[in-house]
């Protein structure tokens, strides 16, 4: 395994404020150095929040990430992210880390979506590997893992979480999608 500390991932996380999600991802070290940054948005209520990650990928267009840790399943309330389609178009591990237990998306897709729509994200929601709590420091995430083996998930995870129970990439990237969408709202306002 090469040094931890040049070790790259990209985390990806979002806000939403209005009609559309302002997702951000943050290129993070091993030695919690921010090494790069990008923007793009997603529909809330939408289904392209997946698309919106691959734009992320592309932007940055680096080859030294080993790594994608995604801050949530479903950004932009319940556009569901397609773990596999990541994978396959990225060649990354693709990790999402969740930081709370439930009881799935399930019954709450049913009870905001009917039709098409609910039949869409639920065969998206389930063909999602399961989830898998993973101990880091004093705290629990909850974690779902494509083309990373369970073991080197756990190994993944705790390298980039050097304090507290979420990973630097996944931080970073959320204090980005915040101050993004904040400063869209505000350029919106300003026009």
């Amino acid at each position: 395994m090469p040094d931890p500390h040049g070790r790259r991932a990209l985390g990806i996380a979002d806000s939403s404020r209005s009609a559309w999600c302002t997702l951000a991802g943050a290129v993070v070290r091993g030695d919690r150095v921010v090494d790069g940054a990008s923007f793009a948005t997603a529909t809330v209520g939408g289904l392209d929040a997946t698309d919106a990650v691959l734009r992320i990928v592309a932007e940055l267009d680096r080859e030294d990430i080993a790594a994608l840790l995604l801050g949530t399943i479903a950004p932009a309330w319940y556009n569901v992210l397609d773990l596999d389609r990541l994978h396959e178009e990225t060649r990354l591990p693709t990790v999402a880390v969740t930081f709370e237990e439930s009881d799935g998306l399930e019954q709450p897709l049913r009870e905001a979506f009917s039709g098409e729509a609910l039949a869409r994200r639920l065969d998206r929601y389930r063909s999602l590997p399961p989830r898998h709590a993973v101990a880091v420091g004093t705290e629990t995430v909850y974690v779902r893992a494509v083309g990373c083996a369970p073991s080197d998930v756990e190994t993944l995870v705790t390298s980039f979480t050097p304090v507290g129970g979420r990973p630097e990439p996944i931080r970073v990237a959320r204090q980005l999608a915040r101050a993004g969408a904040a400063y869209r709202e505000q350029a919106l306002e300003d026009v």
